[in-house]
């Protein structure tokens, strides 16, 4: 199988998923197009902290067969910096697995999980958690995914949230110690 992975490079990752299934995979960080997916010949697209939209028309060729990792336990703090969003608005946290749709982060969830942090940690000791568990739950469901022999569940596009990088800027003040600030200043400067 031909697998392109959007996103950052992550060495462990990449070699695991290719690894495991003796599947070629390759990588870009760049915008694509339908013409690079079609000539490519790809079979599933993954999204991992990839930075731009997915077309519409490349979403329509590989109908289900897109599917993205994210940090949050959606349909809550949907779009940018969703760990953050999840301490500032007291929300669920967690990690879901999901088909892309031309919304943003509300495709039909594939499979999530409910995360909870204990002790006083920082913004960066939660991404970290994050990142973990999203691997961990990728490569446990990676052969049903894979296979294609999955069911899923429709997002509440009325409730939830969404941000965007921009949302952030008036919060900055609160980065006391960027993205090492402990959770609990968060919480403290909120209320």
């Amino acid at each position: 199988m031909k697998i392109l992975f959007l996103g950052p490079y992550r060495e462990d990752f990449c070699k695991k998923l290719q690894v495991n299934n003796d599947d070629e995979v390759y990588r870009t960080e760049e915008k694509i197009s339908l013409e690079y997916v079609k000539l490519n010949k790809f079979d599933v697209i993954i999204s991992y902290g990839y930075r731009h939209i997915i077309s519409k028309d490349i979403i329509n060729y590989l109908h289900n067969r897109i599917i993205n990792l994210h940090i949050s336990y959606l349909p809550w703090n949907r779009g940018a910096d969703p760990n953050f969003w999840s301490f500032i608005e007291d929300t669920i946290k967690g990690v879901t697995i999901h088909l892309v749709d031309e919304g943003i982060d509300t495709g039909n969830i594939i499979i999530q999980k409910e995360v909870t942090f204990r002790g006083d940690i920082t913004l960066r000791e939660s991404y970290k958690i994050l990142i973990d568990e999203i691997e961990k739950l990728f490569f446990e469901y990676w052969t049903t995914i894979r296979s294609g022999d999955f069911t899923t569940m429709s997002q509440s596009i009325k409730e939830g949230s969404i941000h965007y990088k921009k949302d952030r800027d008036k919060y900055n003040g609160l980065l006391i110690n960027g993205w090492d600030t402990p959770v609990s200043k968060l919480k403290e400067m909120r209320n």
